[in-house]
């Protein structure tokens, strides 16, 4: 046969299960046919563990390898949301946004196009909310840290979360927003407040709040043909009319108010920061924290210490576990959880973690716990066994709660028939009253 004849003819005449054995020797000798049925699988199958799985392995890779991953991911939420799963996809959706914009405030943005993947990641995110809502509070707190403490991207649109917020979610949002205009002078945070606070106006129907939010910016033509499309819109054609009419007449020149600079650091800021860099930890970073609480500096400075703590993460597993556990103390368990898995911990910290995010987050813990069972199988010994089954029992609890309760089924056949010869574990399973696959009959052979 020539080197260069077309072999698809005689593939053809080969059986699925050929195919696959001959496809698989070949990914196992070849890392990028691997890597590229592996986003494939992920893309195609609907398996929501998996994809929490491609973001597991995403992190460790480089930017063009996360861009690729984490565009699978959203290629596997897109997917399942268009054809209208049953599964909660907000957990998923919400922690590829959360992963994507860690990873984009670190870098930057890059030529893998991240910044554009974080926009789409936050425009799932809204519409697997609307499918499937979460706690409204706890959604608004999420929308707020995004806006207030995030890397400025993706500036969330409130119009496509008002939805699964719902009175209450807005409410706690507002009731920030209002908080920080009363209380911050120029800044980051008074911008975002008051672009928030326009949002609010227009979900909530507030046309006088928004008409009088409008007409104190600076005059354009964009901000009044706005307040036009509001005011008709409102039904108050009239309104819309005269604002019109003084739209058009020419606007004196007025200089802008100077504006003053902010003052220069708290002096206990610059000594608690000047002891962090000395010594960076959980004890330099508390203290500095709660410096800059005082002297309402702390969101640059806890970006700043946390790029320190990331690197020094990224040097071995005593300093991720440190990163991971000063991120709960500081009440951060989501951003806690990304580093542990970013950055290797050790399995206690990561299993402590995924402990704590199961109730909530079932399908991103899902990957810890089946790693445990395969664990628990290879030590070979009863109670490991008796251990293994144990965790099983979560893993079919924790799959209904994340709505893929096949997915357990499948996953339990497979491991039972790898496993079908250890008797011991069988019977355990058996044991913690989980119905087995029809095929298992009692197996006779030792373990």
């Amino acid at each position: 046969m020539s080197p260069h004849s077309d072999l698809r003819p005689y593939l053809r005449t080969l059986d699925a299960e050929t195919l696959a054995d001959l496809l698989h020797a070949q990914a196992e000798r070849d890392p990028e046919l691997r890597h590229s049925l592996e986003l494939r699988a992920a893309t195609q199958s609907g398996d929501v563990s998996e994809a929490h799985r491609l973001l597991d392995t995403a992190v460790t890779d480089g930017n063009v390898e996360y861009t690729a991953k984490v565009g699978a991911v959203l290629d596997t939420l897109q997917r399942m949301l268009d054809v209208g799963s049953r599964a909660d996809l907000a957990p998923l959706a919400r922690r590829t946004v959360d992963d994507i914009g860690e990873m984009y405030e670190q870098a930057g943005d890059h030529p893998g196009d991240l910044g554009e993947r974080l926009d789409r990641a936050a425009e799932l995110y809204a519409r697997a909310c609307a499918a499937r809502p979460p706690d409204p509070e706890k959604l608004a707190d999420w929308i707020l840290e995004v806006e207030f403490d995030g890397p400025g991207r993706p500036a969330i649109d409130l119009a496509e979360f008002a939805a699964p917020l719902g009175e209450p979610g807005l409410r706690r949002i507002k009731s920030t927003v209002d908080d920080v205009l009363a209380a911050s002078g120029p800044g980051h945070r008074r911008d975002v407040a008051e672009r928030l606070q326009e949002q609010l106006a227009e979900v909530l129907g507030d046309v006088d709040g928004l008409v009088a939010i409008l007409s104190a910016k600076p005059p354009r033509r964009e901000v009044s043909l706005k307040i036009v499309r509001v005011l008709r819109a409102a039904g108050r054609h009239s309104e819309a009319i005269a604002h019109a009419a003084r739209a058009l007449t020419p606007h004196k020149n007025v200089s802008a108010p100077e504006v003053s600079q902010p003052p220069e650091e708290d002096d206990d800021v610059s000594r608690r920061r000047k002891e962090f860099d000395a010594q960076p930890g959980r004890e330099t970073y508390a203290a500095l924290r709660e410096a800059a609480t005082d002297a309402g500096k702390w969101p640059a400075q806890r970006r700043a210490a946390l790029a320190r703590l990331r690197e020094m993460a990224a040097e071995g597993v005593e300093h991720a576990d440190e990163l991971a556990r000063l991120l709960l103390e500081d009440g951060r368990a989501d951003e806690a959880w990304r580093a542990c898995v970013r950055f290797g911990a050790s399995p206690q910290v990561t299993r402590e973690l995924a402990e704590l995010r199961a109730t909530e987050h079932p399908a991103e813990t899902i990957p810890v716990f089946r790693a445990e069972v395969d664990e628990l199988i290879e030590r070979k010994d009863p109670q490991a066994y008796q251990e293994a089954a144990r965790r099983l029992k979560l893993l079919r609890t924790l799959h209904k709660r994340a709505g893929t309760p096949d997915e357990f089924t499948a996953y339990l056949a497979a491991l039972v028939e790898t496993h079908k010869r250890k008797t011991r574990l069988i019977t355990e399973i058996r044991t913690a009253r989980i119905a087995l696959p029809k095929a298992v009959t009692s197996p006779r052979a030792a373990r």
